[in-house]
């Protein structure tokens, strides 16, 4: 049978970094220092770094090819009937258009009502933009994670303050995580218990592009891997600020 993979469903694109000495300010023309092209995308960067950890993944998303394409569609849950599901023991979904997405993961929770517990696939999805769709994720995934930037628009001011205003709309039995920058990470679970890690930064902070997908991969990996909600919220964020001190992901490991 061979080892089950995980699985990455979203976003690959292309990422243009442009280097400089200090932040522009508005309306003015700043000399670039250097400049370099890296595949970029939260699922296909959450992929990347679950192979570099050493996880046996796949990921699912359009592909051109070429170096720049434009307008590459969505997955959509006529696409996702073809993937065989034996192969998965974990699915991970960016939150992009989120009602293909439902029947997507409805598709999941079916086949494992059929399979023992240890058998079943675990499912998450991320719900990082500020998009009134997206909120309907919340209902679905064994882990759900809400970024910074969604919790600070429904008002909260910190994770523990967001993950209890938000707990109440996810399903029974789910995990939801929230990581704060440099304030760490915390998640609830269905014991009402606020789990907690403080955040690791580098020495020098060089490049943070993607680090929030190397904080959901990291713990994705290690919950799959038998470890418990604390232990994986403390390996995401030590694995997430070791990024933050390079360039891209080379190293992290």
């Amino acid at each position: 049978m061979g080892e089950k993979k995980l699985l990455c469903v979203g976003l690959v694109c292309l990422d243009i970094i442009s280097v400089v000495d200090k932040y522009p300010e508005e309306d003015t023309d700043t000399r670039c220092l250097s400049q370099r092209w890296q595949r970029g995308g939260n699922a296909s960067n959450s992929c990347t770094v679950l192979s570099l950890l050493g996880a046996h993944c796949a990921f699912m998303g359009s592909l051109a090819p070429g170096h720049i394409a434009e307008n590459l569609p969505d997955v959509v849950a006529e696409d996702f009937q073809k993937v065989d599901l034996s192969q998965y023991k974990w699915i991970h979904w960016e939150g992009r258009n989120a009602g293909e997405q439902v029947k997507m993961i409805q598709r999941v929770d079916s086949y494992n009502k059929a399979l023992p517990a240890d058998q079943r696939i675990t499912t998450s999805v991320e719900i990082e933009k500020e998009r009134e769709d997206l909120y309907q994720l919340f209902g679905y995934g064994d882990f759900v994670f809400v970024s910074k930037d969604v919790a600070k628009h429904f008002g909260f001011h910190s994770a523990p303050e967001a993950l209890r205003g938000l707990y109440s709309r996810v399903r029974k039995g789910t995990y939801l995580i929230c990581a704060w920058a440099e304030k760490g990470a915390d998640a609830l679970g269905p014991d009402g218990t606020i789990i907690h890690t403080d955040a690791f930064p580098p020495d020098v902070i060089v490049d943070t592009l993607g680090a929030g997908d190397t904080f959901n991969a990291s713990v994705i990996f290690a919950l799959s891997t038998g470890k418990s909600v604390q232990e994986a919220l403390t390996f995401g964020c030590q694995i997430a600020g070791k990024k933050c001190g390079l360039q891209g992901y080379d190293g992290i490991v």
